[in-house]
């Protein structure tokens, strides 16, 4: 491969390791579950069925809605959500509930295949909502799926399945399952990281070529200028490689193996007395 700076596009990454937890990595949640037609209690009125569908941060703070199906008469079932996304417990239908970027309908109803259960999926594009438009890439974390479901008409907020399911959002894909209840189950979350939404902050006085990338264990740093440390850290800021360079004057080429680590994304940052810089490689052995 020949050698190239690294650019901001595909390979920069931030400078300050301590904001790891910050990165924003762009991709695609993939969520589906299975909700079987419940034998006790029973639905009403031949599959009443009304549900929603969130995602929330660790923390419990709202993101955004992905699925809401309830109607006038039914708007007081979805307590939970209704408040949640911003509106009050005894109406899921208020203007103020945020449903930006959700499927939305009426009151789950059919007289033979209740279309309120069964197999059941959406995408969310790891964003959260801004007012009546899409938002912004989130931080990584630990986000959670909430499901609110409610079958017999029996009284105000009165609510049969309402639980959550945990995945990571951040720069590895990876799939999480979970077990769920009698209601609830056969769920699959697919996280599909497409790539880091951090600026980077590469110094003019700390400019290096990195090279092959991806790599299959080792790398070359080429130093366009005098450059006296090199630190290599995973995605979560784990500093995996420290070096002090002896030799660092223009034109100057270090070479670095990772043969040892797991395949996956590393920074590699490189300091002298004027600044840091900071590149993103792959390794793929």
């Amino acid at each position: 491969m020949t050698p190239k700076v690294l650019q901001l596009a595909s390979f920069a990454f931030i400078l300050c390791f301590s904001t790891m937890a910050t990165a924003q990595t762009t991709g695609t949640l993939t969520f589906s579950y299975n909700q079987p037609v419940p034998t006790a209690p029973k639905p009403t009125y031949s599959g009443f069925c009304v549900t929603a569908v969130w995602i929330e941060d660790n923390a419990g703070t709202f993101i955004k809605t992905k699925m809401r199906y309830v109607g006038n008469g039914t708007q007081d079932h979805l307590p939970t959500f209704a408040v949640k996304a911003g509106g009050v417990a005894s109406n899921a239908l208020g203007a103020v509930v945020n449903v930006t970027d959700a499927t939305t309908g009426a009151t789950r109803k059919n007289t033979t295949v209740p279309v309120g259960f069964g197999a059941q999926s959406f995408v969310w594009d790891g964003k959260n909502v801004n007012g009546a438009a899409n938002g912004v890439t989130v931080a990584d974390g630990i986000y959670k799926v909430w499901i609110e479901s409610t079958w017999v008409d029996s009284g105000s907020n009165n609510h049969q399945e309402l639980s959550s399911y945990a995945f990571t959002k951040g720069p590895t894909s990876a799939t999480t399952t979970a077990v769920g209840d009698a209601y609830v189950n056969t769920i699959v979350m697919k996280w599909a990281a497409t790539g880091l939404g951090v600026k980077e902050n590469v110094s003019p006085n700390t400019q290096v070529v990195v090279y092959p990338n991806p790599t299959n264990g080792i790398f070359n740093i080429d130093f366009k200028n005098e450059i006296n440390n090199i630190k290599v850290s995973n995605m979560v800021g784990q500093v995996l490689y420290d070096e002090k360079v002896a030799v660092s004057a223009l034109g100057t080429t270090k070479n670095i193996d990772l043969s040892s680590f797991e395949n996956g994304t590393y920074i590699i940052n490189v300091t002298n007395d004027k600044g840091s810089s900071s590149y993103k490689v792959v390794l793929d052995k």
